[in-house]
């Protein structure tokens, strides 16, 4: 092991003891029904704030740090995608969330829709976040790997398990001691960086690269389709980001929990900056590299001396605990208290909590199962997890919101369709996370036979009762926005789908029908009501 293996070997033991205490500490503040799930709703902006940025900034980076080395400049669209995602759950999303006092998004589609549609929501929704925390804890071990020699497999089982230790403890409230902590390291990380920027190769090893490689300060160097994609993925993910509603709802209000999230975007902007420069400094330092995870801390070790480069990566480090944590947490609520009060509708808060906390010990055996099965592809466990998490609860939790029309047999059928559909796709594309089945990314066919099924069971069910409204501004602009939408998909088929966009543009014409209708078809109470009203006048 080199003295850069012993540094950040000697750092990660040290900060995961204080992570430790810091699960102990929090203890202290289970002290009521709401402590260990939503931290009392008692978060302040700054707690709201620091959860946020550690969840989306500190996974972001990672991601950066790898697509800049890859594509130059052109990975700041990532970070944009993601402020905007931010500032669209802000703005839009939390308050009527709020207004629901929603714990998890499959225990709003539970309380709307019936113990049968939480108990297969919480247990998909589970099931899909320790492959997001896999993913973004193999692509740090990646770079732990260059430094100590310790397999990719036995750093995922470590991450695995710190986390279970200081989120059994006190739960939220461990969120929030733990991701103020990232944060500390957050900044430590990035001055670092940019101190080793200016030793090597500093602003004229940027003006070399330009010249020799001007493709790297292309900012649509990446591709149109991708980050096109980019977008598209945080777009409809602003709906269903169920750790971070987890976090901002903790808040002590609906405005305490905005304000948070609105200061959150703007304190991703340096993580941004900051992956993408020392990203492009790498690939001029040291261009040979397999990957951008390799070739930072290869690049690290010639400009700085060990006790700062593990300094760097205690960062790295922090990022990927500051996703992986809240993952973790998010993934066992669904499982311990959506799927436990959906099979034991009379168990206690207690008991629920007890169950969460024995979800967490599975959700860490499936996190390092899942390790040890494809240690060496990041990528894979990111698309299944939005495939089957994304194409089971799309439409029912905008039923939940919007459509009062919905019943129970069409949410259960939209969740069994849109996750047999998506993972079926998958599977037709032999499971490859880059080259989909007819050129068309499964988490679009999914969301789109999840639509499908919600709407069309709903129609057709019995227990449905509703009236069709013909007068409405927008109802008539989704049916226009959504012909228009497959006109093009139609017209300009052989680039939409040479470039992989058909899928996502079908997607988009999907659910502008389904807004059609969800604006159309409205139950029959509204009638009544709107009867009533004219007889009054």
């Amino acid at each position: 092991m080199t003295s850069y293996g012993l540094w950040i070997i000697v750092l990660a033991v040290g900060y995961t003891a204080a992570l430790i205490i810091a699960g102990q500490v929090a203890k202290r503040r289970l002290t009521s029904k709401n402590s260990y799930f939503v931290g009392n709703r008692k978060f302040n902006k700054w707690i709201v704030a620091f959860c946020i940025t550690g969840l989306f900034s500190g996974s972001s980076y990672i991601s950066i740090l790898e697509l800049s080395y890859l594509s130059g400049v052109s990975a700041v669209w990532y970070g944009v995608a993601e402020i905007v995602q931010i500032f669209i759950i802000a703005f839009l999303i939390i308050r009527p969330f709020r207004n629901k006092m929603m714990v998890t998004v499959s225990g709003l589609i539970g309380d709307q829709y019936g113990r049968a549609a939480k108990g297969v929501a919480g247990a998909i929704t589970a099931f899909a976040f320790p492959m997001w925390s896999v993913a973004t804890a193999i692509a740090f071990a990646s770079a732990i790997h260059v430094f100590t020699g310790i397999s990719l497999s036995l750093s995922v089982a470590f991450t695995a398990i710190l986390l279970f230790i200081y989120l059994q403890s006190g739960g939220m409230w461990s969120l929030a001691f733990t991701q103020t902590m990232n944060i500390v390291l957050f900044s430590i990380m990035i001055i670092i960086g940019a101190i080793a920027f200016f030793i090597e190769p500093g602003i004229d090893g940027l003006r070399t690269l330009a010249l020799e490689q001007p493709a790297m300060f292309d900012f649509g160097n990446a591709g149109l389709q991708v980050i096109i994609v980019w977008f598209a993925t945080f777009l409809v993910n602003v709906i269903l980001a169920q750790a971070a509603f987890q976090m901002a709802l903790s808040a002590k209000s609906a405005e305490e929990g905005q304000k948070g999230l609105i200061m959150a975007g703007f304190m991703a902007v340096p993580f941004i900056l900051g992956g993408v420069l020392f990203g492009m400094a790498a690939v001029s330092v040291v261009p040979d590299a397999q990957t951008g995870l390799i070739g930072v801390p290869l690049y690290m070790m010639e400009a700085l001396p060990a006790p700062l480069v593990g300094l760097f990566f205690l960062g790295v480090w922090a990022c990927a605990l500051g996703w992986g944590g809240p993952c973790q947490f998010s993934g066992a609520t669904s499982l311990g208290r959506d799927v436990g009060s959906a099979i034991r509708p009379a168990a206690s808060e207690n008991q629920l909590i007890h169950y969460t906390k024995l979800s967490l010990l599975v959700l860490t055996v499936l996190m390092i199962v899942f390790g040890l099965m494809r240690t060496e592809q990041s990528a894979w466990w990111n698309v299944m997890a939005w495939t089957i998490r994304n194409s089971a609860t799309f439409a029912p939790v905008v039923a939940a919101l919007f459509w009062p029309v919905v019943t129970k047999r069409a949410v259960v059928a939209a969740l069994f369709f849109g996750f047999a559909s998506g993972l079926s796709w998958y599977y037709l594309g032999d499971w490859d996370p880059n080259a989909f089945f007819l050129n068309i990314h499964p988490v679009w066919i999914g969301s789109s036979v999840n639509i499908f099924s919600i709407v069309v069971v709903t129609l057709l069910d019995r227990q449905s009762e509703w009236f069709v409204r013909r007068t409405d501004r927008l109802a008539y602009l989704g049916l226009i926005a959504g012909i228009v939408l497959v006109g093009i998909n139609t017209v300009y088929f052989a680039p939409i789908y040479g470039n992989g966009l058909f899928g996502l543009v079908m997607f988009a014409s999907v659910l502008s029908f389904f807004i059609t209708v969800i604006r159309f078809v409205r139950p029959k109470d509204e009638r009544k009501q709107q009867l009533r009203e004219v007889s009054n006048f």
